[in-house]
């Protein structure tokens, strides 16, 4: 219709389409029973294109429902934020960091406490850590292997 002049006259299989449009909106949820009465009986008035143009003008013409899904883009080479978000990282990441936010804070309560200076949490520190980044370079070595296969 919009390649059509609003002068022209409109015919009844032009006004039984903007019906058929106006009954799918309304089944929709977009026009309430009153809109949907009104429009309909103007669009039965109608004597051209241009009445029946402002009747469906602010409806979308296709449901966004029926639009497909935008496809999941996989993280772009080289992308470490992403590989670094992966749970198989993090979750051990945060016990490292749990555990040793326990054992400071233990030993900064017995420093303050007692006066103990032995910084002792430091073995729990440090191993663990140790061990911790080179799981998470391996992790990265191996998703960037896995990039350039494909």
């Amino acid at each position: 219709m919009s390649e059509q002049s609003p002068e022209i006259r409109a015919s009844d299989s032009d006004r039984d389409r903007v019906a058929k449009l106006l009954q799918e909106h309304f089944a929709q949820g977009r026009l309430d029973s009153e809109e949907f009465s009104g429009r309909l009986e103007s669009a039965y008035r109608a004597r051209t294109h241009g009445d029946l143009r402002p009747l469906t003008e602010d409806l979308p013409e296709r449901d966004l429902a029926d639009l497909p899904a935008e496809p999941v883009r996989p993280a772009a080479r080289g992308d470490q934020p992403a590989l670094l978000r992966d749970p198989a990282l993090l979750i051990p990441w945060g016990l490292w960091a749990g555990v040793n936010t326990l054992c400071f804070t233990i030993w900064l309560i017995l420093y303050l406490a007692e006066g103990a200076t032995y910084p002792w949490f430091l073995w729990v520190l440090g191993p663990w850590g140790i061990v911790m980044v080179f799981i998470t370079l391996a992790a990265v070595a191996t998703d960037r292997g896995a990039d350039a296969a494909e």
